[in-house]
């Protein structure tokens, strides 16, 4: 089990290294009141292995209850549970100017001037600090270089390479465009399936409509482009730190030309040894509505 206490000054990034061990697995838990930490690891441990990589947020926003933290780090060391702790910084000048953008206010000088706030965070932190196992200043860091800080640290062999997964997503432009979409790519100007009475009944799940739809000197150009762009594309939105990827193809109703594309399009990623899933969202609109072009 790798039990981690996030710990450090306020508005050096501990929002962002939360998300970021979330997206490697951890199980995260903010502001835990620091005298709940045995009880939680005791859980934690003898949950069978269900739980294995745990984050806990530990900072001066406890008020009086951060003092019980050295209490509570001393049983654990003393019942035998490994514990690690991450310690995040940044300078004065940088923390000032975080606050003054966020026009958040500072919890230890809430009523008074922000530098003030964190002479007296450092001070009551020291001691944390210098038991801390890892320590990261971020007043020079991106938050993609802080993503990459924390991967190094506690990402596991291969997963920073398939954190990023990719959706490939057939839709009707009728239904409108998924809001959720990155990329979207327009098909409708390959002929329509939904003309053939022969073809009319099946979707680009089918053989027909996909030997058909696929078969066209234009989709197969627009295909061989496509994963181009993709190839292109794919790595570096993971070098930025891009953790969800949608390709969104989209036809008339979503049912035959999209559909075959999409498809197309998920066995070449697959085939590449992206992570990838397919999704038809409006495949079988029409079908229930009982619409008319599809």
């Amino acid at each position: 089990m790798r039990f981690v206490i996030l710990t450090g000054l306020s508005g050096a990034g501990k929002t962002q290294t939360v998300r970021n061990l979330e997206d490697l697995g951890f199980f995260c838990v903010d502001n835990l009141p620091p005298v709940l930490i045995p009880k939680f690891a005791e859980a934690c441990y003898q949950s069978n292995g269900n739980i294995d990589r745990i984050a806990l947020v530990i900072d001066i926003r406890g008020g009086k209850f951060f003092d019980d933290l050295f209490e509570s780090l001393t049983y654990l060391k003393d019942e035998g549970y490994e514990y690690e702790i991450l310690f995040l910084e940044a300078s004065d000048k940088v923390l000032i100017k975080r606050y003054k953008e966020s026009r958040r206010k500072h919890p230890l000088a809430p009523e008074g001037r922000v530098v003030n706030g964190i002479e007296t965070e450092r001070r009551k932190l020291k001691d944390v600090r210098e038991r801390a196992d890892h320590i990261i200043n971020t007043s020079k860091l991106s938050a993609r270089e802080l993503t990459e800080e924390i991967n190094n640290i506690y990402g596991e062999e291969g997963q920073i390479e398939t954190k990023l997964v990719i959706t490939v997503l057939s839709f009707g432009f009728k239904y409108g465009i998924p809001v959720d979409s990155d990329l979207v790519f327009d098909v409708r100007f390959l002929p329509n399936p939904f003309y053939i009475p022969e073809l009319k009944k099946y979707s680009g799940n089918d053989q027909p409509v996909r030997d058909y739809v696929l078969d066209f000197e234009g989709t197969k150009v627009f295909i061989e482009k496509l994963q181009d762009m993709l190839q292109f594309l794919i790595p570096n939105y993971k070098k930025e730190g891009k953790r969800q990827l949608i390709v969104s193809i989209g036809c008339t109703g979503g049912r035959h030309r999209s559909v075959a594309i999409a498809n197309r399009i998920y066995e070449i990623l697959g085939r590449n040894g992206y992570n990838v899933n397919i999704d038809h969202r409006d495949i079988n609109e029409d079908v229930n509505r009982g619409d008319g072009k599809l």
